[in-house]
């Protein structure tokens, strides 16, 4: 599994524990985010996100900034791609199963790092329950 990761300065923390986390479950990732704290434009680190996931070259992405709310909007004008802002793992799972999003948005300021992860375990491991939902999710696509 093809896994992309972005953010800007206010999620570089929780990037790098999250890569770790990753890497230590052997899967592929690709970071495309900042590495330092240094301020950036979270729109930098979203875009090729997007583009890797339209392109084929990642199956997932994560995004982080500090509300989720940029990187989340950024990212989701890519035709394929399916963002969804997460706050705990229960959102997460609701995400993943009802409306297949191949995208998680953290937003680093308002979780503590413990969730962030609880996140991405669950967002990885939650499958799309297709039936109703694949109805749903048809005709958020516009392109």
């Amino acid at each position: 599994m093809k896994i992309v990761i972005g953010n800007d300065h206010a999620g570089t923390e929780y990037k790098n524990l999250i890569l770790q986390y990753l890497l230590s479950k052997d899967y592929q990732v690709t970071n495309v985010g900042a590495d330092t704290s240094q301020s950036v434009d979270y729109p930098d680190f979203a875009h090729p996100v997007g583009e890797m996931i339209d392109k084929g070259e990642a199956d997932w992405g994560i995004v982080i900034c500090g509300s989720g709310n940029g990187v989340a909007m950024t990212v989701n004008k890519h035709p394929k791609v399916r963002c969804a802002l997460c706050w705990n793992k229960e959102i997460a799972a609701l995400a993943r199963a009802h409306n297949n999003a191949n995208v998680l948005a953290i937003p680093a300021r308002f979780t503590a790092a413990e969730q962030a992860l609880e996140m991405v375990k669950t967002f990885l491991e939650t499958p799309f329950e297709g039936g109703r939902h694949q109805r749903r999710v048809e005709k958020i696509q516009l392109c």
